[in-house]
């Protein structure tokens, strides 16, 4: 029995930066549920889909039954280079964070809205957020909490943590929402739930999330082509930051310093021209998928500079 196709964010304005032909080799770095991957091959584009998420194959190996232009690499987007030649590939898109379909399984461990076990892995391997909540230090536990879920009552969020773990590790999804609730006073006619940051928190940090999006837009300017094209679609504040800053040094924008001080040195050369502004879905997608809420698209056109570990190294 197949599976309903899950909604794919901001598709027409993805597919509208790729600017995708046939004969083309685009990655779709963050293959899911394949919703990018199969549009991209309507362009007669051959597609490689990379995941690090086993449970992705019931999507993946139909597609690649059906059509011989697409394969998928099981392994990290941040990897794309250990498997493609410098200046091979002539798109990238990533869509960055968790998938609706990871959210809407209730044994990933992903949403405090259905009971599951306290997982949060996109791969099968390394420490699960149940690992992390039963084992680190209150300190480490606040920073998490304060880095990657920007929870401004991050120490009250540990120590309630720390307590209750005295007693009894935590196990469950919904056991550690009600322990979070309980540490920030409910909900309060709040429009998120109060665990909303310290879930988001969790995962990043059991994913690498923002060191692995740092890694795979370098790993993407390295194996564009000149011309090739990088789309990237965030969901929160800080992976936008980190695409945000990353376009825009690359496209050699970042100030030049005060007139009254002396000229700052010159940077490498521009590796990306902007690909017009950021882009944010419209009402009628958001209609559609109100998930799509926070989305925001950034992309670039890869230039005939050499990387830029290439150019500092020169």
């Amino acid at each position: 029995m197949s599976e309903a196709p899950h909604i794919s964010v901001l598709l027409d304005e993805v597919l509208g930066a790729l600017d995708a032909k046939p004969g083309e080799t685009i990655l779709d770095g963050t293959f899911g549920a394949g919703g990018y991957s199969r549009a991209i091959l309507e362009s007669g584009a051959n597609v490689v889909g990379f995941d690090r998420d086993p449970t992705v194959l019931r999507f993946a190996e139909p597609l690649a039954a059906q059509n011989n232009r697409f394969r998928l690499i099981q392994d990290r987007f941040s990897q794309m280079g250990e498997h493609f030649e410098p200046g091979s590939v002539d798109g990238v898109v990533l869509d960055i964070g968790v998938s609706s379909m990871q959210l809407d399984e209730a044994e990933r461990g992903f949403s405090f809205m259905r009971d599951g076990p306290l997982d949060m892995r996109m791969a099968a391997d390394g420490p699960t957020a149940a690992d992390l909540v039963n084992e680190l230090e209150k300190e480490e536990l606040a920073r998490i909490f304060y880095v990657y879920g920007e929870e401004r009552e991050s120490r009250r969020v540990a120590s309630f943590i720390i307590r209750r773990r005295e007693e009894k590790p935590f196990t469950r999804t919904l056991d550690l929402a009600e322990v979070v609730e309980r540490a920030l006073g409910g909900r309060r006619g709040a429009k998120a739930h109060p665990a909303t940051k310290t879930f988001q928190a969790l995962r990043i940090a059991v994913n690498e999330e923002l060191s692995e999006l740092e890694n795979g837009l370098e790993a993407a300017e390295k194996i564009l082509k000149p011309g090739g094209r990088l789309a990237v679609v965030t969901f929160h504040s800080l992976e936008d930051r980190i695409v945000k800053n990353f376009f825009t040094e690359r496209a050699g924008r970042t100030p030049g310093g005060s007139r009254h001080a002396p000229p700052t040195q010159r940077g490498p050369e521009p590796t990306f021209e902007l690909i017009g502004k950021a882009t944010a879905p419209g009402e009628a997608e958001l209609a559609v998928n109100p998930r799509a809420r926070s989305a925001k698209l950034r992309a670039g056109l890869r230039t005939t500079a050499p990387t830029w570990a290439e150019g500092r190294g020169a």
